[in-house]
């Protein structure tokens, strides 16, 4: 039942006293916004830089990168080790801890110059990659118009091409729609199916200044048949990125006769080794948000403790004849600790609901024009640990209230009541 008559009391109390009701309270309130304000910011920051990731973020890329420089089972140091076609089914049927494989190969991206491209009375030199079916998970894109390469495309080595926006810009005229038009790469005809952008947090424009062909269609298009530029894979689920990499190395290494201990033969790039490491960044800048907003709530808690006392020592003469009255020290305690803990609930939901809603806003704005401003993603509060601050600002009222309310629990009724 609620006690209406010490609620009325608490009221009395607080309006008695305005400002220094409002300054303390001002304490809990910019604790609190300032933690929902951190860690939106932070999670909307990861947001952004998790965006830029590739949706399949545990993937390696391998190349052929020099010659070997170390002898080996009577074979000379100086040859290169190419990559082949044949090595992606070997890879795939021997190397346990592959999942997922392809190989790519590429015209104007790791030397010489970019093919020409033309349409109608437009062209440009634009760089060439294959792709396979679902290549969009592996490359950070967002298919915008049409669709991506499919596998019915790879086994056909069907003519056709999913173009980066910039290279639609500069092929088409506005307005124009690009989709079932054919695009002339080095004179060889395609299909234009798809357009894309890039979700990467950085080279955009580069990404978006590509063709991407069925690899199959681009080797023989372009006399490639016999080699493979690279492969790019991925490890079973619950083995480690890493260990993927090693195996392969290790498996071409034995077939093609060389030194595991050649480490500049072949060379990788690791996503999931950088993944980890950005995640390990962001879970850095929650931890320190945490640690500064709850210094500060803390901080806020310690001045509702000093204004309690102060409270405690102008109404001893009250607390007196409430004791003298037949009041027990629980219901002294109980009547300290309702006060402090209406004060901090309330201004710490405050703060809450005006960091929430200026995320909110932040939120819409960043959601209005693309849904990223830089690095940035929309920022987010999570229901958990919106609820864990609640948790920290209910206890940190406790504790703010515990000394004043022993204060006020030890107070001598005779003493209190010739206080002047």
């Amino acid at each position: 039942m609620i006690d209406i008559e010490k609620w009325r009391e608490i009221f009395s109390t607080l309006m008695r006293h305005k400002l220094r009701t409002t300054l303390t309270a001002f304490g809990v309130f910019w604790g609190i916004f300032m933690l929902t304000v951190l860690l939106g910011a932070g999670k909307g920051l990861a947001n952004g830089v998790e965006s830029g990731f590739p949706r399949i973020s545990n993937t390696v890329y391998l190349w052929s990168q020099g010659t070997t420089q170390i002898p080996f089972q009577g074979m000379p140091i100086g040859r290169r080790i190419g990559l082949k076609p044949s090595d992606v089914d070997a890879i795939a049927k021997n190397v346990g801890s592959v999942d997922i494989i392809h190989g790519q190969n590429s015209v104007g991206i790791w030397g010489g110059s970019p093919p020409y491209t033309v349409h109608g009375a437009k062209n440009g030199a634009f760089s060439v990659q294959g792709g396979f079916d679902g290549m969009e998970n592996f490359n950070a894109l967002k298919i915008t118009a049409g669709r991506p390469i499919n596998a019915l495309d790879e086994r056909e080595r069907r003519k056709i091409a999913v173009i980066g926006q910039r290279v639609r810009d500069q092929l088409f005229l506005p307005g124009e729609e690009p989709l079932g038009a054919n695009i002339e790469i080095n004179g060889i005809s395609f299909l234009v199916v798809g357009v894309f952008k890039s979700l990467q947090n950085g080279g955009q424009q580069q990404e978006e200044e590509r063709v991407y062909l069925p690899n199959d269609t681009l080797r023989y298009a372009f006399n490639q048949t016999g080699t493979i530029g690279s492969f790019v894979f991925t490890p079973k689920p619950g083995i480690a990125a890493s260990q993927a990499e090693s195996d392969v190395k290790a498996y071409l290494a034995k077939i093609n006769k060389v030194s595991v201990d050649d480490k500049g033969v072949f060379g990788s790039f690791n996503l999931q080794e950088e993944h980890d490491k950005v995640g390990g960044l962001f879970t850095g800048i929650e931890v320190f948000s945490w640690i500064v907003a709850i210094g500060t709530i803390f901080a806020g808690a310690v001045g509702v403790g000093n204004i309690m006392l102060i409270v405690v020592k102008e109404r001893t003469r009250e607390i007196g004849l409430r004791k003298a009255l037949g009041a027990t020290p629980a219901s002294i305690v109980a009547m300290i600790m309702q006060e402090s803990l209406f004060i901090t609930a309330v201004a710490g939901y405050g703060g809450l609901i005006v960091g929430a809603a200026l995320l909110e806003l932040i939120a819409g704005a960043l959601n209005a024009n693309g849904g990223k401003a830089g690095f940035m993603g929309p920022p987010e509060l999570e229901f958990q640990a919106a609820m864990i601050a609640l948790t920290v600002l209910m206890i940190s009222g406790v504790l703010a209230s515990l000394m004043p309310a022993a204060k006020a629990a030890a107070v001598n009724p005779i003493v209190a009541l010739q206080d002047e």
